[in-house]
């Protein structure tokens, strides 16, 4: 969660940012919420008044501030998004970094936010399939078109497009997020799993995968702190990325002391 707390500003953003190239880290990771309950309400993740910027905005800055490292949503609450505009935003930030997006997408799990911004709970499963659907059309065909139950359009076109094929990179915990990832993505992203749990979720991801003709790359948030021994744990699992979270609120000195601690340099075997 690099765009948040101590990282929701400028100075600290792009700290972290260069901070986490130069460590050698694989990419960056930003959160996605739009709007969070006031008063919490479980299962929110944060309080009302917790900063944290926005998703994709972050990464257009952070773009600015680094060369090489991977620019990921991790992951963007697809269904309370346009995905026309979506689609915009996320092209300019793969033109803007070189190539360097990686694009991942969840449900979405918190019924206020999603009620806020005019989108129910119920089938929103659906809803993320076909806007990825229709994102890739807009991204990838000559002639962009696309007719479903959520969104519709045809004889429009945007430029620029993607540098590259953007990868997808699908979360969510469910069997049903695992088969929408093995149909649609090019990757599944689970969160804060341990060991037990992390077999559990690879395991079905993998099946769905099988049983669709394709493998997925899989990346997971880690429940446990890294060292040599859990990094191989995981590996073991066939975990191919693991995504480190910090605890909510550190001020910047700590979260400095996160990042390095936490770097490839430090944990991998």
């Amino acid at each position: 969660m690099p765009n948040g707390f101590a990282g929701a500003g400028p100075h600290g953003l792009a700290g972290i940012a260069a901070l986490a190239e130069e460590l050698g880290y694989d990419s960056l990771w930003t959160a996605d919420h739009v709007v969070l309950p006031s008063p919490r309400v479980a299962p929110s993740p944060l309080e009302p008044d917790a900063p944290l910027l926005d998703a994709v905005v972050s990464l257009a800055y952070v773009a600015a501030h680094t060369e090489r490292i991977l620019l990921a949503t991790g992951c963007v609450v697809l269904p309370q998004r346009d995905p026309l505009v979506l689609a915009k935003q996320l092209a300019s930030v793969d033109v803007l970094s070189g190539g360097r997006l990686v694009f991942g997408v969840v449900a979405g799990y918190l019924e206020p936010e999603l009620r806020a911004l005019g989108v129910p709970l119920e089938g929103r499963g659906p809803r993320t399939a076909e806007y990825v659907r229709a994102i890739r059309a807009l991204w990838e065909d000559a002639s962009p078109a696309f007719h479903g139950r959520y969104v519709s359009f045809k004889d429009v076109d945007a430029h620029p497009r993607p540098v590259r094929r953007v990868p997808v990179v699908m979360g969510g915990h469910t069997r049903a997020a695992h088969r929408r990832a093995a149909e649609l993505a090019d990757g599944w992203y689970g969160w804060m799993l341990g060991l037990r749990a992390a077999a559990a979720q690879v395991e079905s991801v993998r099946a769905e995968a099988a049983a669709a003709g394709r493998t997925l790359e899989i990346s997971v948030t880690p429940a446990r702190p890294l060292d040599p021994e859990n990094v191989r744990a995981y590996a073991d699992l066939g975990v191919d990325r693991l995504i480190v979270s910090h605890r909510p609120g550190l001020p910047l000195d700590e979260l400095e002391e996160f990042v390095r601690r936490n770097a490839p340099g430090q944990v991998l075997l």
